[in-house]
């Protein structure tokens, strides 16, 4: 039966699509039911905690097959990525540097492109990840980044340009944040030498 989902913090469309059964999330968010939740938040992989999606009945599929010979189909899934841009303290891009992401277990040896950015497929349940680089160690939150809209989303971006935003607000508390989210408490931390988002979109 049709239902409506809750989405929790952590939580992005492609892992709330797999947990209903859903191979593709397209499905669910391109169902006119969620056309305003679409138009406020453009990008499905970047939800607020509290935002409602309507999930349709999971409907079967036949093909038509000669039970003579062996056949075999091809699930067309778009795949999860995880993005991410890794710069200095002086916010310039660590380019074309070797780095170690490791994703629940699965460990991939990268090397950041001419604008610092690495890419990789992950699984659309993982949640939690570590990325290694020099000599550092920085670990990564797969879901936890709320859209930019909300207040809690733009702490978390000057968060991770070494800004001191403050805690992360639930978006509906205190914040240091002021006229739009825009003002910073204090000068970026120069001890933080990464600033790699939360970054995750399926292709």
């Amino acid at each position: 039966m049709s239902s409506y989902h809750n989405v929790a913090q952590g939580e992005h469309i492609s892992s709330i699509a797999e947990q209903y059964g859903f191979s593709d999330y397209r499905t669910i968010w391109n169902h006119p039911e969620n056309a305003e939740l679409k138009q406020r938040r453009p990008d499905p992989h970047v939800l607020f905690p509290g935002d409602r999606i309507y999930i349709p009945d999971l409907l079967r599929k036949k093909e038509a097959a000669e039970t003579s010979r062996r056949t075999r189909f091809r699930l067309q899934a778009p795949r999860l990525m995880l993005r991410l841009q890794v710069r200095d303290y002086d916010e310039q891009p660590i380019i074309n540097t070797a780095c170690t992401l490791e994703v629940e277990g699965a460990t991939s040896e990268l090397v950041t492109d001419a604008d610092g950015q690495i890419q990789q497929p992950i699984s659309v349940s993982a949640r939690a990840g570590k990325l290694s680089i020099l000599d550092l160690e920085v670990p990564i939150q797969i879901g936890h980044l709320d859209p930019v809209e909300e207040l809690s989303g733009q702490q978390a971006r000057l968060n991770n340009l070494a800004y001191d935003a403050g805690e992360v607000s639930d978006g509906r508390g205190k914040t240091p944040l002021s006229l739009g989210g825009v003002s910073m408490r204090s000068k970026p931390d120069r001890r933080r030498h990464l600033q790699p988002p939360d970054a995750s979109q399926a292709t």
